[in-house]
């Protein structure tokens, strides 16, 4: 047993945020000898969770704790989902998808969307989502797990992730992190005590009188970063010039309307809406500029686009956009919101405490902190910001819509030179780069861009070994066998009853 290995580590905040991290520590770390794990929080500091959307990295997270998949669901009131949907954003009137999975099928050594954009210049108009299983399934209610045992179906490369409520999931993993000998502490912290020689942060003190000692020390105390920016001080990127929205109002309805296995982000005036529907509920928020928008007309649009009656008064909150200069300073490290904030318009919160996790037990640190360590710790933090951001602005900057000040603004912004790049590339010969194992993929790039109207010029030259007849006839079947395997997926609400969710609560919709 090394002499320096780390042997308390205290997680500062519940929340979703703290209890993944209370969980994931437990379950990998928990067994080195004499490993404590603490986590601080008050009951009387809430917790800005309203419900989640997730991306599928969410499934192998909680299959790395060991959760049973069904008995997760039920617990979280959660649903399944097979991608986001994009309304007026392109323009008042369209809607497109973002979809879990692949477009189509890749033909000749080359992706599929070629052949596509081929078949676009031959004069057939079929939007990109038709070729997309997740979209034509979603679309129509409907919800099945991967296939990989049948890979010459669509379904073999089906992704999912889900939609639950935050609350219950805290709930959730709170359990399993105890169970793992995880150990919760209530009370409000009134002072960091930090060492004279290292500047590390030594101790909490709590209201109570208690002081809670520890080696590594992680922030989970949402916004305001009571460790990393309060005591550390480690700065914070700000991108409103980028990412103009810094407030949004949530309420939970009851439900109605469709209940497809879809997240939806509707565009409003001055922002946009997301719809987030579980089993219980409908999540619902008005993400926006106080720049545009009054916070009492935000509300009042949120409250009249609901589909269903309010089951809670309207929350508002308030953010910056952008990071911490330093998500690792000294002994701290920040995670969730202490972290950085980017908003949830493709649902890469969860995500992006998932993945800062991953890197701290990847960089385990002992006692001594090798800053070498720590600073590529803080560059993979800093690049994976940067490249979430550019796939925001993305859905911002290719707009149609002239019809609000907000949307000149966003429609006339200037992009970040990454992002810039990439659309030019597009434009030119629909070609797609995906650089340094980014988060989103060349389909989640090409849903986008394809979706909000950037049009390709060209398509790669490989794509005319195939005749012109021959590429119709090809495009023509794969929608055909995309239409055909949504038609043998089982309706979602099917599919939760069959794993034991109780949906009596819920209006069958029409």
């Amino acid at each position: 047993m090394r002499d320096d290995a780390i042997r308390r580590v205290v997680i500062v905040g519940g929340g979703t945020a703290g209890w993944m991290v209370a969980a994931a520590i437990t379950r990998i770390m928990g067994e080195m000898p004499g490993l404590r794990v603490e986590l601080v929080e008050s009951e009387e500091i809430g917790t800005v969770g309203v419900g989640e959307a997730t991306i599928p990295q969410i499934v192998l997270f909680n299959q790395m704790l060991g959760i049973d998949e069904p008995e997760f669901v039920r617990a979280t009131n959660a649903t399944y989902k097979l991608g986001i949907e994009f309304v007026d954003w392109t323009r008042l009137g369209h809607r497109y998808v973002h979809p879990f999975g692949f477009y189509g099928l890749d033909m000749k050594g080359i992706e599929f969307h070629h052949f596509w954009l081929k078949g676009r210049q031959l004069g057939d108009q079929t939007s990109l989502d038709a070729y997309s299983l997740a979209i034509v399934g979603g679309q129509q209610g409907r919800f099945a797990h991967p296939r990989p045992d049948q890979p010459k179906s669509p379904l073999s490369k089906l992704g999912y992730a889900f939609q639950f409520d935050a609350g219950l999931y805290a709930r959730f993993l709170r359990r399993l992190a105890e169970g793992n000998g995880a150990v919760r502490t209530e009370g409000r912290i009134v002072d960091v005590e930090r060492d004279g020689e290292s500047g590390h942060v030594a101790a909490l003190s709590l209201q109570s009188g208690a002081r809670v000692e520890g080696d590594l020390f992680i922030d989970c105390s949402g916004f305001r970063g009571l460790l990393i920016e309060g005591a550390m001080e480690a700065g914070f990127e700000d991108w409103t010039r980028w990412l103009p929205c810094n407030r949004a109002v949530a309420v939970p309805c009851e439900n109605g309307g469709d209940r497809q296995p879809l997240t939806r982000s509707t565009a409003r005036g001055a922002g946009w809406q997301w719809r987030i529907p579980l089993q219980h509920r409908i999540g619902n928020g008005y993400v926006y500029s106080s720049e545009h928008i009054s916070d009492d007309e935000a509300t009042h649009t949120l409250l009249a686009n609901l589909d269903g009656a309010p089951l809670a008064e309207p929350r508002p909150l308030r953010f910056t956009g952008g990071h911490r200069k330093r998500a690792w300073v000294g002994n701290v490290v920040a995670m969730g919101l202490a972290g950085g904030f980017l908003e949830p318009l493709e649902s890469t919160s969860i995500h992006l405490v998932q993945s800062a996790i991953a890197r701290l037990l990847t960089y385990w640190p002992t006692r001594n902190f090798d800053e070498r360590e720590v600073a590529r710790f803080n560059a993979a933090h800093l690049q994976e910001y940067l490249d979430i951001r550019d796939f925001l602005v993305l859905h911002y900057k290719a707009t149609e819509r002239t019809d609000t000040p907000f949307w000149d603004y966003c429609r006339t912004l200037e992009p970040p030179p990454g992002l810039a790049e990439k659309l030019a590339i597009f434009a030119a010969n629909g070609r797609i780069f995906r650089e340094h194992n980014e988060l989103f993929t060349e389909t989640s790039w090409l849903s986008v861009m394809a979706g909000q109207g950037i049009e390709a010029s060209g398509y790669h030259p490989a794509a005319d070994l195939l005749s012109d007849a021959e590429t119709l006839s090809r495009l023509q079947h794969i929608r055909d066998v995309v239409s055909q395997a949504a038609s043998t997926m089982p309706r979602q609400d099917d599919y939760l009853r069959q794993i034991g969710c109780d949906l009596s609560g819920l209006r069958r919709a029409s």
